[in-house]
């Protein structure tokens, strides 16, 4: 540290409006706010109900990290409870991020009236940046996905080259077709200002330096690469895990799994607001009745829906696997059932929040990905001989009998072999080796470098 006392600056925060990205966002509000410095964050009314519930029972936060309302246009179709990716429908999705971007104005005077050292934005805010640009304040860009995913995709927007994974100089990292398809149609929901041409801008813009949610002990050479594509220095700010509390509800789970012998359960996940189709469900379950093992399935229905099992299911599902299965419906302490003894296993659809949480927990993946950058989260993971990859068919649809096989290649112990749970937990160690406290301070100290420099030049 360069001084023994620093100044106390201020940092605005304005996460995009899912669940992953706020989460990610609060967490380092709270790491940053224990490095001295004060954190105005900024969100919707309905996600801010969430964030003060995150930030309940932490009292030393509730003078360093204050909380401010922004608003978004509403209408009849779009009313404010919809101002969030995890209650927005996917017929909705288009309008909230166009309305994301009109918050333009309500921004402007946020801006204006807290004064911010620093503004710390994330994806889909050039008009934030060119807004705290013309007030004098430094921004810096902050991203919750992985270097993996962000150094393949600006590989190929900075160099100009067409989409061709073999171009790319890191060979664990490649899309197939049917997933350049899925990412075509994603964009289709997105602003225009996240085009292929303007594919990296978020760094680019960014002002000295970029933080990103990951850790050199798993992406250290793409957290490079993306240093020399970008020409300024990217600092990993750790894996960010957020813990959960002790909840009424958690105790029948967490009964459920003491039951169960070590290693021998199998946890399903796909994220805070992913549900699957039919058919995926489908596929997953007969996958799962083709395998002996125990499993946990978290179960999400769409937006506005309540899903019955009974219908959900393939019939007779239920009842053949009550024995050694649960499925739950409701949100669940992701940190503490992979921490528990008798998970093996994770079936996740791995986003960079599950990617480094269950690396951090050393239990080793069946990577399903659905869209984004997932498909490379589990690459990575790949890569790191963490991971059983389900792959799909051509055309991208499950199948029970790749499921089942990356269930039986994770679970099998084979005499002679390095097993994935072993190199899982060699990954983990390794990146219990960092030193997060030591991280967290250089990125820090970067920052307050960038907020000084901006005092000091009286803008």
């Amino acid at each position: 540290m360069e001084t023994q006392n620093p100044t106390k600056f201020t940092i605005l925060m304005y996460p995009w409006l899912a669940h992953a990205h706020i989460s990610s966002f609060l967490q380092l509000a709270k790491k940053l706010s224990a490095n001295n410095f004060h954190i105005y964050f900024c969100s919707t009314p309905i996600n801010i109900l969430s964030i003060r519930k995150q930030l309940q029972g932490t009292p030393n936060y509730s003078s360093s990290i204050k909380i401010l309302e922004i608003h978004l246009p509403s209408s009849p179709d779009f009313p404010p409870h919809f101002h969030t990716t995890k209650n927005a429908p996917l017929n909705l999705r288009s309008k909230l991020y166009r309305g994301f971007q009109m918050s333009m104005d309500g921004f402007s005077g946020i801006l204006s009236s807290v004064k911010p050292d620093l503004l710390l934005y994330d994806v889909l805010q050039h008009w934030a940046v060119k807004l705290a640009s013309s007030m004098g304040i430094p921004a810096v860009h902050f991203s919750t996905t992985g270097a993996a995913s962000n150094s393949f995709f600006f590989h190929f927007s900075i160099k100009k080259l067409e989409y061709h994974s073999r171009l790319f100089p890191y060979p664990g990292m490649y899309l197939r077709g049917h997933e350049w398809k899925s990412l075509s149609v994603d964009a289709s929901h997105v602003a225009n200002d996240t085009s292929r041409e303007d594919y990296g801008g978020d760094f680019a813009e960014s002002k000295d330096i970029c933080l990103i949610k990951s850790c050199r002990a798993i992406e250290g050479k793409y957290i490079d690469y993306l240093s020399v594509l970008f020409q300024k220095k990217v600092l990993p700010v750790g894996q960010l895990v957020t813990r959960s509390g002790d909840e009424e509800n958690d105790a029948e789970i967490m009964e459920w799994l003491s039951d169960k012998v070590q290693f021998s359960t199998l946890f399903i996940s796909f994220g805070s607001e992913n549900s699957l189709s039919k058919h995926q469900m489908e596929e997953t379950a007969k996958g799962l009745e083709l395998c002996d093992v125990n499993f946990l399935w978290v179960v999400r229905s769409p937006v506005g829906e309540t899903m019955k099992m009974e219908e959900e299911m393939p019939e007779g599902f239920l009842r053949r696997t009550r024995e050694r299965g649960m499925i739950v419906q409701r949100w669940v302490p992701q940190d503490k059932i992979l921490a528990h003894k008798s998970v093996g296993a994770f079936m996740s659809h791995c986003g960079m929040s599950s990617t480094l949480e269950t690396a951090c927990f050393g239990v080793p993946v069946i990577a399903l990905p659905l869209k984004l950058d997932q498909y490379l989260n589990a690459r990575l993971l790949v890569e790191a001989g963490v991971a059983a990859e389900a792959e799909k068919d051509e055309n991208g649809n499950w199948r029970r009998e790749a499921i089942a096989d990356a269930i039986k290649r994770v679970f099998s112990e084979k005499k002679g072999e390095k097993s994935m749970r072993f190199a899982a937990a060699e990954l983990s160690e390794k990146m219990e080796r960092e030193d997060e406290d030591a991280i967290m301070a250089e990125a820090a100290e970067q920052l307050r470098r960038i907020c000084l420099k901006h005092k000091q030049n009286g803008t």
